[in-house]
């Protein structure tokens, strides 16, 4: 299977330490893969150097075999849905505003808010809402939303369900996995649960110290020998021991 995304050899160094060390990925079209690893291990830095929030000192990223650096930044983002974990809306805009900003940013006075809304599982009377006025798992629905606004060709998905409470985490996280096959998307997704990694994604990758350490289904990493990697997958795996011991 063709990459869609193509990583190849990034490095970006931070005060004299890499940050990324040679990575390179590859990511098939509809594959959602999941980044893991310990905080300051350069997931977060990976998900930036794809949309350019953050340039690379070394080594290439394509997207459908094009180099993102040979485009304008505003239209490689216009293909690229982001959602991280403080969700960024508007506190100032109403939901359907904060929807709707997308397509405004692209030339488009196309209003989507009602059909997102809906395939996010989200009531059509929120939208004159402000985003204060909503739940936090309602207004991740509605990051999720805003960033499918633009059809991207690629989700980056920065610890999205983080900050919330479990029952909802676990509920967001099946509705986007089952989004994710609707719609056919590609996403790369970072979290610290790596419980939640090896329950959604097709791919796990581990990265540490700024390199890949790991890559594989869910099943190839639960039988990997490295000592990093293995403490990592028993974490969950000793919890649902002890859990069914309960």
């Amino acid at each position: 299977m063709s990459a869609f995304l193509d990583i190849h050899g990034l490095t970006r160094r931070h005060a004299g330490r890499a940050a990324l060390d040679g990575v390179s990925l590859a990511v098939a079209q509809g594959q959602l893969v999941a980044l893991v690893g310990p905080s300051g291990s350069g997931k977060t830095t990976l998900l930036k150097s794809i949309n350019r929030l953050a340039e690379p000192d070394e080594g290439t990223v394509r997207i459908g075999g094009d180099d993102v650096r040979e485009a304008p930044v505003e239209h490689l983002r216009h293909g690229i849905g982001y959602v991280i974990q403080s969700i960024g809306l508007f506190p100032h805009m109403t939901v359907a505003e904060n929807i709707n900003i997308v397509p405004r940013l692209m030339g488009s006075d196309e209003d989507r808010a009602a059909e997102l809304l809906d395939l996010v599982a989200l009531p059509a009377e929120i939208a004159s809402r402000y985003p204060r006025a909503l739940s936090g798992g309602q207004q991740q629905r509605v990051g999720v939303a805003r960033a499918l606004a633009a059809r991207p060709r690629l989700m980056l998905m920065d610890e999205p369900f983080g900050a919330l409470d479990p029952v909802t985490r676990d509920a967001l996280g099946r509705a986007y996995r089952d989004l994710h096959e609707r719609l056919g998307l590609t996403t790369l997704m970072v979290t610290h649960d790596v419980a939640e990694a090896l329950l959604l994604a097709d791919r796990v990758v581990v990265l540490i110290g700024g390199r890949i350490r790991a890559d594989g289904t869910p099943a190839e990493l639960a039988r990997s020998t490295d000592a990093e990697v293995k403490a990592m997958i028993d974490v969950p795996r000793r919890q649902a021991e002890r859990l069914a011991a309960l």
